[in-house]
Formats: structure tokens, sequence, C-alpha cells
């Protein structure tokens, strides 16, 4: 006899994924492209939460938008959360009151785990989309206690990234938001020292960490290795307990 047990809406999609509200493609890699993960994925999209009022504004004002769309995932069937936007942090302690199940809203709540497993002297660098918005209290939220120690580098001087993400373009040039990271990386490891790994804080950075890590040689950490990190504590691997015998080889 096997007896299931209920209690969703959904099954196989542990994760949930509060969308900002936007328009701009998202190609293989974005984290709102679902074909980027290698499992299943639920979405809700936060209407009204713009890449400008987030990043630019107060995303605080929006606090209430996120629990709904948090609870309503849960109400689906998710065992855990996330956000596609590293700005986000700043409502990380809101969302994970008000829902029942683990949050990770931050791409920059890496930022601890990463610096202890650095060599003595070496310290995290961070690229970020805007690095005028991105302040001490994102990071403090975030869990980092030395924000002053964190050097941050925006691709705000790029042609595109910036100004194609947060304005929402319906057409974005992706070279030459590749070649917009590559001279933020170049930026953080020449005008600071001892940068022994960096964090990618914006969530649409993912389809370019190999290009940072071949630019900088340098560890690249990002919403991808951090959401599949989590995904395998929602449902980790089941392994057969077999020891093969030796004396049968």
């Amino acid at each position: 006899m096997s007896i299931q047990f209920g209690g969703k809406t959904i099954y196989g999609a542990t994760l949930g994924i509060m969308m900002l509200d936007t328009k701009f493609p998202r190609v293989h890699g974005d984290m709102g492209n679902a074909a980027t993960w290698p499992f299943p994925v639920q979405y809700r999209v936060v209407r009204g939460a713009s890449p400008d009022k987030v990043v630019r504004q107060n995303p605080l004002e929006l606090t209430d938008a996120f629990i709904d769309a948090a609870k309503d995932l849960v109400a689906s069937g998710c065992d855990g959360l996330t956000t596609n936007c590293g700005f986000l942090a700043l409502v990380q302690q809101e969302i994970a009151a008000a829902v029942p199940v683990p949050v990770a809203t931050s791409s920059l709540m890496q930022i601890p785990m990463v610096q202890k497993m650095l060599p003595p002297g070496r310290r995290v660098g961070v690229l970020t989309i805007s690095a005028d918005k991105l302040t001490s209290a994102h990071l403090l939220a975030a869990g980092v206690t030395d924000p002053a120690g964190v050097p941050i580098v925006g691709t705000d001087g790029g042609n595109e990234f910036t100004s194609g993400i947060l304005e929402d373009h319906e057409e974005i040039d992706f070279e030459a938001c590749r070649q917009d990271m590559i001279a933020a990386a170049h930026d953080l490891t020449r005008n600071y020292e001892n940068i022994g790994g960096i964090v990618l804080e914006c969530t649409n950075m993912v389809p370019y960490a190999a290009d940072v890590r071949k630019a900088t040689g340098l560890p690249v950490f990002s919403i991808y290795n951090f959401v599949t990190w989590f995904q395998q504590a929602l449902l980790p691997d089941h392994f057969d307990l077999i020891v093969e015998d030796p004396r049968r080889s």
C-alpha cells in the first residue's frame, strides 16, 4: 500500500521567483528565461515593480506587493522563494517574516560566505547595475557586517547594460552589454587591490559571468549559482545506497 499526501496545488516546481514588471528581452541565462534553469520554477510578476522603481527609487514602497506574490507562490506549492533583483535585499526581512518557507532575495547575500572562502588579505568585490544606487543599507540587509570594506563597481558608465534594463527597452544589444560587463570587471580589479572573488548583484548579469571570469581570472558568484545551491536544499538529489562489491569485478 502506498499512501500519498497532498496539500499543494502544483508539484515538482519547488522554487518560486518573484519577477519585476518588465518587457525587455531575456536571453538564455537570464533569471526570467525559464529555460535557464535545470529544474522547474514558478514565476509571479509583481505588477508596478519596474526596474527603475526598484533600483533608482524606493522598493520599500512595494513591500506589500512582494509579500502578496510570495504568499501566492507558497500557496501554489513553492518551498523556497527568490527574486530577480539584487536590490531587493532591502525587503529580505519583511518577506521572510511573512511566509513559512526560506527566502533568498538577493545575490548579495553571498558576500559574507564568499569572504570566508577567500585567503587572508583578499576581499570580495561587487559588480552592480547601479553603483550610485547600491548603498550600505542594501549590503547590511544582505548580511554584510562591514559594507565600507566591499568595493563596488557599476555598469553605469557603459553604453547599454544599465540603460537597457533600468529603462526597460524592448530592444537590447547584448554584445554591447557583454562589453559593458567586461569593462566594469576590469575597472574593479584595476581600481581596487586584493580582490579575490566577485559577486554579481544584478540577476541579468548571469549570461556574462563566464566573460567576467575569463577577463579577471577570479571566481564569479551570481544569482544562478546561489539559486541552484538553494534548490539543492529544497529538493536534494537522491542517491541509491549501493556499494559495489570489489570481489565481483
